[in-house]
């Protein structure tokens, strides 16, 4: 499985950037995706993942300005950012998990599969 984040970039205080992730693999072996970011000086954080089953877990920081969905048939996986602020530059990386599980892990350790990561940056 290799993940392929893009859509990283620099973006003014209030706007929008939309994050994308292909994902090789089958849909099968990857139980929950999406995204976690880590700022400078800061620990690596979830900021959005969708399960398989359809649970989805935002950060509080982000809930009402982003949007994770998962595009099963193209093998996609996004993030739509809205409301962008200053807090929100971080690089971000696409992840995935490959345990079945009756939740939605928090916790990055939980997760199987990274990608590279790409920066965002927003101005203030």
């Amino acid at each position: 499985v290799q993940l392929q984040a893009s859509g990283g970039g620099f973006v003014q205080a209030g706007g929008s950037l939309r994050l994308s992730c292909a994902y090789t693999g089958r849909n099968f072996d990857i139980y929950a995706m999406g995204w976690f970011r880590q700022a400078p000086g800061k620990e690596r954080e979830l900021v959005a993942v969708v399960s398989r089953l359809g649970g989805i877990v935002y950060a509080d920081s982000v809930k009402g300005r982003f949007t994770v969905s998962r595009d099963y048939a193209n093998s996609m996986v996004y993030l739509q950012m809205s409301s962008l602020n200053a807090e929100d530059t971080a690089i971000y990386y696409c992840v995935g998990d490959r345990v079945r599980r009756q939740y939605v892990a928090k916790l990055s350790s939980s997760y199987d599969y990274w990608g590279q990561g790409t920066l965002v940056t927003v101005s203030s």
